[in-house]
């Protein structure tokens, strides 16, 4: 689908004007072109990249074939970018789609083999206000980037809320046979999410340098700001993974804990049965001549060492606070 937007004079005169005058219009002075391809057709694109805007064969290319890394790059009469916006799906498992923005002196092109959330509110912003003047295909840009790194808020707060629940899940008895694995989902997830997230920002940063003629100066400090929101958020899911090991580590360490307080039980109980033990085997051995067994009590007094010997392990063992 093709969508378009016309100014004239940095003022909206045009919506969606038919796809054989977009070559024309581009060529009458004082023109500026925002055309969004959304989930374009083969015709479409061709009309669009190759027809009426002729760009290079090889950024064509990359254009229509998905890119795993963002990428910026000059050419004589326009600025290509490659970007990523997020997608978190209902199954919490982190993706991006790409965006691919042509950028000129008075038209930008943006193609999307997907419906991107960010692009469609750029769009609904300028049709909604079709009064405010745009002076440059540079502030569309901007205003594309800026909503497509605020649509990263809610996958940070599904990826902080995980963590939450981990966390709670450890001190709460979590198994490992349900840990585990969210764990090792989670800490991938903050991985892919740096992953896309750094090449982005040294791509803007690179913008902010202001060598790019098709780049306002007025403009650089947004982008500025743009950079600096994705540094933190590069610092904020790098904090999580951090975060994330220690849990982990907390977990392991609260498991041995608790392995060896079974272990100090056991042979706590163990050492309770020391005594009788010890008085049984003795009395066991069934000698001859043991004057002990002779004696009418001597029943009731190995029964009595028996007790007295417990209670007195009982007692040294609680004193030691070992039991």
């Amino acid at each position: 689908m093709i969508t378009t937007l016309v100014y004239r004079d940095a003022r909206f005169v045009a919506h969606n004007p038919p796809a054989d005058t977009l070559a024309a219009l581009r060529a009458e002075p004082g023109i500026m072109l925002w055309v969004d391809l959304a989930s374009p057709t083969a015709d479409e694109t061709k009309l669009v990249l190759e027809s009426v805007f002729a760009f290079h064969p090889l950024a064509i290319e990359d254009c229509v074939i998905d890119s795993p890394f963002p990428k910026l790059e000059e050419y004589d009469d326009y600025l290509y970018l490659v970007m990523h916006a997020v997608d978190y799906s209902q199954a919490g498992k982190f993706t991006t789609t790409e965006l691919d923005l042509f950028l000129g002196k008075n038209f930008i092109v943006t193609f999307h083999r997907q419906p991107l959330k960010p692009v469609q509110a750029a769009l609904d912003r300028y049709l909604k206000a079709p009064g405010t003047p745009v002076r440059g295909p540079d502030r569309f840009a901007h205003g594309i980037l800026d909503l497509m790194v605020e649509a990263y808020k809610p996958a940070l707060d599904e990826l902080r809320r995980e963590l939450e629940e981990i966390e709670s899940g450890v001190l709460q008895e979590m198994g490992p046979d349900e840990l585990f694995p969210r764990v090792a989902g989670l800490r991938k997830e903050l991985s892919a999410l740096r992953q896309i997230v750094r090449p982005q920002r040294e791509i803007a940063a690179v913008l902010t340098q202001g060598k790019s003629r098709f780049i306002r100066p007025l403009i650089v400090p947004y982008l500025r700001d743009l950079t600096e929101e994705l540094s933190r958020i590069e610092s904020q899911a790098g904090a999580w993974a951090e975060q994330l090991i220690l849990t982990f580590r907390v977990y392991l360490n609260k498991s041995g804990h608790e392995a060896n307080l079974g272990i100090r039980v056991l042979t706590g109980i163990t050492a309770l049965t020391l005594p009788v033990i010890i008085i049984g085997g003795w009395y066991g051995m069934n000698f001859e001549r043991m004057h002990e067994t002779e004696a009418g009590y001597s029943y009731y007094i190995a029964l009595a060492l028996m007790f007295a010997g417990t209670a007195g392990m009982l007692l040294f063992l609680r004193r030691k606070k070992w039991l």
